[in-house]
């Protein structure tokens, strides 16, 4: 007797195998999106970080953003093989490399969004207060950085400068000149309050912060990611 031909399948049984092969798909998926979801979350990350490292062009979460693109498309490329042996090899193939990229995109998200929440060691100058009359002027303000390598400092300088705001008074001598350390977070954060008696000659105060582990140039114009932060107040 010979070999029986099998009875081709019925509509129901293409849909439940698809079926299953979707929910397949899908909880493998959303296994992954839920473990690197949940490292996320641990670590802090929220939409305003992803924001910010969106603003400053972080390049990567275009590269996760491209491995997501492939992803999906490994996705739907799985659906569509044909389900034979060499099919299921092949769609086992393309769901795992389909999970790889999920799993390389939301990672590199995650380092890239707290590569930007880190503030990448730029000073910031705030709270900046005059007090007194010029000859007894008093000076206050507050510097603070994120992100600052440990080996590295932060310098502060203070100069009484011209009345355009850019020429030192006294050449090569400052006012105020500080190193400062960042905490084992890589935070910097001090409160500077300090007399100035301004001769004549003076037009302002001129106050600069800068990273001095960057190695980048100390003009208030140059245009660098990680450039100086100048604050100048004219003085009448």
């Amino acid at each position: 007797m010979g070999d029986e031909q099998q009875a081709p399948p019925t509509p129901d049984e293409i849909q439940a195998k698809l079926g299953k092969r979707l929910d397949d798909v899908a909880k493998i998926l959303a296994g992954a999106l839920i473990t690197v979801a949940g490292i996320m979350t641990t670590l802090g990350l929220s939409s305003d970080i992803v924001f910010v490292a969106l603003n400053n062009e972080s390049w990567p979460i275009y590269v996760a953003s491209l491995c997501a693109i492939l992803a999906i498309v490994c996705s739907i490329v799985a659906l569509l093989v044909h389900p034979t042996r060499r099919g299921n090899l092949w769609e086992t193939g393309v769901l795992v490399l389909g999970v790889i990229f999920y799993m390389v995109a939301l990672s590199v998200a995650v380092i890239g969004a707290a590569k930007a929440a880190g503030g990448n060691g730029r000073p910031t100058i705030t709270n900046v207060k005059i007090e007194g009359p010029r000859s007894h002027l008093r000076l206050s303000f507050d510097v603070h950085a994120d992100g600052v390598e440990t080996w590295a400092t932060l310098q502060v300088f203070v100069t009484a400068v011209r009345a355009d705001l850019s020429t030192p008074v006294r050449d090569s001598v400052d006012d105020y000149s500080s190193e400062l350390r960042p905490d084992d977070e890589g935070a910097v954060e001090q409160r500077v309050s300090m007399p100035m008696a301004l001769p004549p000659q003076a037009g302002g105060i001129s106050v600069v912060a800068l990273n001095a582990g960057d190695g980048t140039d100390q003009a208030c114009e140059s245009r660098s990611q990680r450039g100086p932060t100048c604050t100048r107040i004219r003085i009448p």
